[in-house]
């Protein structure tokens, strides 16, 4: 059994709540909205805190999950960790690089585990197209093509994540960050090659949407990743290209669609090639494995979760794009 505390009692923060395993225990809350901590933590028959700082020096807890805005993330883990606590803080883990990279050589000298919640790696159909990869279905991987959108909403603008002073950045650093940690988790290392961002629609200093074209250390493997929030329909798509075919990750349920993997396999004579798809239409479980991976990671057990290494590269691919697009956040 492990005792959690939860510092951000938002949508995320409710998720996490609920994908603990019954054994666990949440024992406090804290947020900036009292109300919001009282909702979530008489749920779970948990404690409200007075603030974060007390939360983590609650000596009972053991992990600390900080589900905060962007700009609180490195301050509130750098205390957690200072404290003894294991820690699952929200992607993209800090607003720039160098608010990250102290998190790392902390986590190090603690000598206590530090994961980064980049739940998509857990969906059903994204750990089917790994094993098939690694099986070596598709061949050697050629290149990576990924979209990822939504829509937006009334106000969007005005929303903390239009703020580059809480957020960092805009669209390509909220759901253009899994794009590139999942290239990086099924493709191996990659760095920036080309990276533009712009603001099309929304009025506010921080992009709407993101373009990246990704190489190899060896430029034998590319990526073309596109990360948008004037998308106006919810729209996830990844596909993986091998030498003896394609693996596309379609939806990820609700309003993104019905999660489908499609294996497309390359007949010896070419032509049409073979399709069979997978279909998931069960609730997402995504967020329940990626807990059951953070205590494995705990225990010492190898585990298909983000490390703050992970998070690191995956901001500085993000801060290289908006340095090539002439912006400074």
């Amino acid at each position: 059994m492990y005792r959690v505390g939860i510092i951000g009692a938002g949508l995320i923060g409710a998720k996490r709540a609920k994908a603990l395993r019954p054994c666990d225990k949440l024992i406090a809350v804290a947020d900036l909205s009292h109300e919001r901590a009282v909702t979530l933590a008489t749920t779970y028959g948990a404690q409200v805190e007075s603030s974060w700082e007390t939360l983590i020096q609650r000596k009972e807890i053991d992990i600390v999950v900080i589900a905060t805005s962007n700009n609180a993330i490195p301050i509130c883990a750098t205390e957690a960790l200072k404290k003894g606590k294991h820690i699952l803080i929200e992607k993209p883990g800090g607003r720039n690089p160098s608010e990250l990279k102290p998190l790392l050589e902390l986590s190090k000298k603690t000598q206590k585990t530090a994961r980064v919640g980049f739940n998509h790696r857990f969906h059903p159909a994204m750990l089917k197209a790994k094993s098939m990869l690694e099986e070596g279905a598709i061949g050697e991987l050629m290149y990576i093509r990924a979209r990822y959108g939504h829509g937006g909403r009334i106000g969007y603008n005005q929303e903390w994540r239009a703020n580059p002073e809480i957020s960092g950045g805009g669209e390509l650093l909220d759901q253009g960050v899994h794009l590139i940690d999942l290239c990086r988790w099924m493709g191996g290392e990659f760095s920036l090659d080309v990276g533009r961002v712009h603001t099309f629609y929304w009025n506010m200093p921080v992009e709407d949407n993101g373009f990246l074209i990704l190489k190899s250390p060896d430029q034998k493997r590319f990526a073309h990743l596109h990360a948008s929030c004037t998308e106006w329909k919810n729209l996830f798509d990844f596909e993986i290209f091998g030498k003896k075919g394609k693996l596309q990750i379609w939806g990820l349920g609700r309003s993104y669609g019905t999660e489908e993997l499609r294996y497309y396999k390359v007949k010896p004579e070419m032509g049409v090639p073979e399709l069979t798809s997978f279909s998931f239409p069960e609730e997402d479980q995504s967020w329940n494995l990626e807990w059951s991976a953070l205590i494995d990671s705990i225990e010492g057990k190898q585990a298909p979760i983000s490390t703050l290494e992970d998070a690191f590269k995956a901001l500085e691919i993000v801060y290289s794009a908006y340095e090539q697009s002439g912006l400074k956040f």
